[in-house]
């Protein structure tokens, strides 16, 4: 009977933390008003208001590197009053792990107040959209670009049954986006996947998946993301290039300078690694991509080292920077940084 009694009451417990946080999200104060229990909360009520911001970990791994912590914690402290949603792979639905986890990363994300962090699996998350037959035809061991592609197949599935804004993990923000419709240009006429954000049920979002099929070539990288929204962008508007830092809009989407994420283009990436003589004030910007895709040199953060890169740990995730890269000072070696 005690042990009934007991169920019971923890069920009770549930229901009524979950009552609690829907009353916080109708009255815009999710994360302010009280203290939420994270752990008894559903991912459905997390992410019922398209109001979330999403980073997805297409592999295995369960301790983020310094640079993923960065890009959520970012997040999370820019958009202080929406829910921060970090999907990751490697987790299942048997796995809860805190701010205990032996983790450091993981630890110190949980800790963090509007960070929630859920496991997830393609073949439930591609249910009832036009990504399932294709999960289910292609060969994952037969792709080249397998983590990418099943990244960009995932992205677009969130935003379409949740709606909010999709971020990389090497994203750091600086200021919030406050825009619901919008893509970002890597430059102009060519429109990123790395961040863009929708409500859910967006009927672009549904046409990008569509295209996902229909134009599926897994040998090309970036035909699935990048090359895929600029085509459906295409299709739809007649773009031109830009003038000044003035944005976009076609069709009720807007298309975002490239200022806004990619005011250090691709080819220059190794800037944000440097020292600079005076530093950037990036005040087009929203957030910063940081193309960690193509850092195949490892480049790290160095403590003490005054890069670019340091210096935005130092201000937009400071609590990555004392625990994952001042908390290691010493394991490596000081890199010779180029003045800039």
């Amino acid at each position: 009977m005690l042990k009934e009694i007991q169920i019971v009451l923890w069920f009770l417990f549930v229901f009524v933390f979950a009552i609690f946080y829907k009353l916080s999200l109708k009255s815009s104060c999710i994360f302010s008003c009280m203290p939420i229990a994270k752990r008894f909360l559903m991912q459905e009520d997390v992410m019922s208001q398209s109001r979330s911001i999403i980073f997805v970990e297409n592999t295995d791994r369960l301790e983020p590197p310094p640079l993923v912590s960065c890009s959520v914690e970012s997040a999370a402290r820019i958009y202080h009053d929406r829910p921060v949603v970090f999907f990751m792979k490697g987790l299942n639905n048997n796995t809860w792990m805190d701010s205990n986890s032996t983790y450091p990363a993981f630890s110190l994300l949980s800790a963090m107040k509007n960070v929630f962090i859920f496991p997830f699996q393609m073949e439930t998350l591609f249910q009832e959209t036009p990504l399932l037959p294709w999960y289910h035809k292609v060969n994952a061991t037969q792709e080249k670009h397998w983590v990418h592609i099943s990244s960009d197949a995932s992205r677009l599935a969130l935003i379409w049954k949740y709606g909010g804004i999709y971020m990389d993990t090497d994203v750091i923000s600086i200021r919030p986006v406050t825009l619901s419709n919008f893509l970002s240009a890597e430059a102009s006429k060519v429109s990123s996947s790395g961040v863009f954000g929708f409500p859910h049920h967006h009927w672009f979002i549904w046409d990008c998946m569509k295209d996902f099929v229909r134009n599926y070539n897994g040998r090309i990288w970036g035909n699935q993301g990048p090359r895929l929204m600029t085509r459906r962008l295409r299709a739809l508007c007649n773009l031109t290039n830009f003038h000044n830092v003035e944005d976009q809009s076609c069709q009720n989407i807007s298309f975002l300078h490239p200022q806004r994420f990619y005011p250090i283009p691709c080819p220059a990436w190794r800037q944000y690694y440097k020292v600079w003589k005076r530093s950037p004030d990036f005040n087009h910007s929203y957030a910063l991509h940081l193309w960690n895709f193509m850092n195949k040199e490892h480049k790290t953060v160095v403590a003490g080292s005054n890069t670019l890169v340091e210096n935005l740990y130092k201000t937009y995730c400071p609590t990555t920077y004392k625990g994952l890269i001042q908390g290691t000072e010493g394991s490596g070696h000081m890199q010779q940084n180029k003045i800039e």
